[in-house]
């Protein structure tokens, strides 16, 4: 496998965290979405020994009033109601987005705050100084909203990680390197200042969530702290790192951040049944190394990935990287390792799959960002995207939101 640079955290004595315990994986294994997912990531990174160069801390499950700090009471009411009773047909449950994506079955609020609760506790070690990097691999379920599961989403446990890390941290910036907008965290944020949301995705007519398009730029007090990178099928490494150097480059320095949540979802690799982005570990992992060099506090979450073998193989190097390791390319036997065949290596080797990301359209976006203006607010410099009205993700009008806003508590983010 490439080698990776050299710890991009200077070398810092404390070694990362991660999150593990084996009910947690167990509960995690549940998922019927992804399962024996974390089970297989777990056993890849024990293989190769990289749990042994970390703090392993286990999880706490979140409580009610930890999930309480995002999500609506009615919300997580119905959502424990219907799980303890397996009721996956009760009449209320579509209003709370549980069906087909989110069935509600037996045991799911139990899943969702043992999530949620895990990246509570990767933000609570880098509150308490533990460590610099933290890290939880099951963790990064981006689309719920306030009172909704969406997209295999019960519980949002990045915008729970985020708020929890505000307690400490004054400006977080959140990026997401998954396939698929990360809509209900730059939601959940939309209004407030000080929380910066990048996301770099697949934005196409028909693309689960249909959100995102440049445009997106927030709203109210948090308007221009909304980025959004609108991408199309076949991106590869060099180009997709490209973008994202790039933009972080402008957004470091205009928002100043404190600490930062990074989701990276593994749905953007080839090989994914997602059949979209044309990614290998290796461009991911330079997104990272970019990120780590900052040396900010980080929170480090999972997301998408849904060729099992291929998402073991990504976040197992992105821990490599995390460490400054150089893995060996031939997979270590494990349980698991039938998994990996025929070839059983570590490295993957992009499709044949065409780029349908026009130079002429990269540079466009590039240059809408970068020609940016400038804005002393809220005690930081404003990023401004453009002059255009912001759109949500709903298609409603700012009125609309701003109206919506009101009738909810934001007082945890502005």
């Amino acid at each position: 496998m490439e080698e990776p640079e050299d710890p991009a955290d200077g070398g810092q004595s404390l070694p990362p965290v991660y999150i593990y315990s084996p009910e947690y994986v167990s509960m995690c294994d549940s998922l019927a979405k992804v399962p024996k997912r974390a089970s297989m990531v777990h056993s890849l990174i024990e293989a190769y020994a990289l749990h042994k160069q970390m703090r392993i801390v286990k999880p706490k499950v979140a409580s009610m009033e930890d999930m309480a700090t995002f999500h609506t009471d009615a919300y997580l009411q119905h959502l424990q109601k219907v799980s303890q009773e397996g009721d996956e047909d009760h009449p209320d449950s579509i209003e709370y987005g549980l069906g087909y994506d989110c069935p509600a079955t037996e045991g799911i609020f139990d899943y969702a705050a043992a999530v949620g609760g895990a990246t509570i506790t990767a933000a609570q070690c880098l509150i308490d100084g533990m460590c610099k990097v933290a890290i939880n691999w099951s963790g990064g379920w981006h689309h719920a909203k306030k009172d909704e599961a969406s997209g295999f989403c019960y519980l949002n446990d990045a915008v729970l990680g985020i708020l929890r890390l505000r307690r400490k941290f004054d400006r977080i910036l959140y990026v997401d390197l998954d396939l698929h907008h990360g809509d209900g965290v730059e939601d959940a944020f939309s209004f407030t200042s000080k929380v910066m949301t990048v996301s770099l995705h697949k934005f196409s007519p028909g693309f689960f969530p249909g959100t995102g398009d440049i445009s997106d730029v927030g709203l109210g007090k948090g308007r221009y702290y909304s980025v959004n990178v609108p991408l199309q099928d076949g991106i590869q490494d060099e180009k997709y790192y490209h973008i994202c150097e790039s933009i972080l480059k402008e957004v470091y320095q205009a928002f100043n951040p404190k600490a930062v949540v990074l989701q990276l979802g593994a749905d953007t690799i080839a090989g994914d049944p997602m059949c979209s982005f044309n990614m290998t570990p290796v461009g991911i992992g330079k997104c990272l190394k970019y990120i780590l060099q900052w040396q900010l506090a980080t929170l480090i979450l999972g997301g998408g990935g849904y060729n099992l073998a291929n998402t073991a193989r990504c976040w197992t190097y992105l821990t490599g990287v995390i460490l400054g390791k150089t893995l060996s390319s031939e997979i270590p036997d494990h349980e698991f390792f039938t998994a990996y065949g025929p070839d059983y290596v570590l490295e993957i080797t992009p499709s044949c799959r065409p780029d349908r990301n026009e130079p002429h359209r990269i540079q466009q976006i590039l240059n809408y960002i970068k020609e940016k203006k400038w804005s002393v607010g809220f005690g930081v410099q404003c990023f401004c995207l453009g002059k255009g009205q912001g759109k949500t993700g709903k298609g409603a009008s700012e009125q609309t939101f701003l109206s919506r806003a009101r009738s909810w508590n934001l007082k945890h983010v502005v």
